[in-house]
């Protein structure tokens, strides 16, 4: 089914995008939610009357973009993290602990637009992650682990391989979330190349 979208969706397009959907994505989720519009004559001519005010939005975007692109290779951040002698971590650094380090300076970004090598940070030291930004822009961020020792007597294994398992089952649960998504658009995409043959 051809829409128009009614404003940007993550792994499909932008506001103002015709694009080709699976029937049933458009009828009970995108068009019932006022994510997007049925393509058609009026619906297009009200789209044509408001081109400026869309560009004029992803151009604002654009520079947000690359404001916050500015900034975060600037910034880096410092977490401190309960850790082994050796630097191994009770527990992980994950996407959604960046997110929340960046909150606290005033910087929003979504988790799924964190990119963590092997999904998150188990040692203590400085890695890069990379944050994706508007437009495909992305900005790499300097994280450095600090490793604390946990007051008292030390961790026992049993805590420790505990945290390592709570942590690699998120990391797991993170990976099929996104796997879902990226399958949903594939199939989005497969029902559009197949309206395209079947015209």
């Amino acid at each position: 089914m051809k829409i128009i979208l009614n404003q940007d969706i993550s792994n499909l397009g932008e506001e103002g995008d015709v694009k080709v959907v699976a029937d049933g994505y458009a009828r009970n989720f995108l068009i019932p939610k006022n994510m997007a519009v049925p393509y058609n004559k009026a619906n297009l001519n009200m789209f044509e009357q408001k081109k400026v005010a869309i560009e004029k939005r992803k151009e604002e975007k654009r520079k947000d973009a690359m404001g916050v692109k500015e900034r975060l290779s600037k910034e880096s951040l410092t977490i401190a993290m309960p850790a082994g002698e050796k630097g191994k971590l009770f527990g992980a650094v994950t996407p959604a602990t960046i997110v929340e380090e960046l909150g606290k300076l005033g910087v929003f970004v979504e988790k799924k637009k964190i990119e963590i090598a092997g999904n998150s940070i188990k040692v203590t030291g400085t890695s890069t992650v990379k944050v994706k930004l508007y437009g495909g822009e992305t900005a790499d961020l300097k994280v450095t682990v600090e490793g604390i020792q946990v007051e008292g007597s030390k961790p026992a294994e049993k805590e420790e391989a505990k945290a390592e398992v709570e942590a690699t089952a998120a990391d797991a649960e993170e990976a099929v979330e996104e796997t879902a998504a990226e399958e949903a658009v594939a199939e989005a995409a497969s029902d559009e190349a197949a309206e395209e043959s079947a015209e």
